[in-house]
């Protein structure tokens, strides 16, 4: 497999839609179904992935909640960049609630 395959088909965690040379996306994820939790409160976790090579972050729901002080989560949404696909990615995922 050649490295230009790699770059343009190995697109797992960028969103739901992207472009190939830039794309910066917000989406929907989850919400409580009980409707019962004020998003008075809101946390923010990333992770950045740089040439393929390189990835660090914390994007997980409930690591983002607890160090924002989030015991009941409202809504969790996401958002993506990407910079030439494989060259800087960004995923994060937004979490609201008390």
């Amino acid at each position: 497999m050649s490295l230009l395959s790699v770059f343009l088909f190995a697109n797992c965690a960028i969103g739901p839609t992207h472009g190939l040379l830039f794309s910066s996306t917000k989406f929907a994820g989850t919400f409580n179904p009980e409707n019962n939790v004020k998003s008075s409160k809101e946390g923010k976790g990333c992770q950045f992935t740089i040439l393929y090579l390189f990835s660090v972050g914390d994007a997980g729901a409930g690591s983002v909640a607890n160090k924002n002080g989030i015991s009941k989560i409202a809504t969790i949404d996401h958002s993506s960049l990407s910079v030439l696909t494989g060259l800087f990615r960004n995923y994060c995922t937004i979490v609201s609630g008390e």
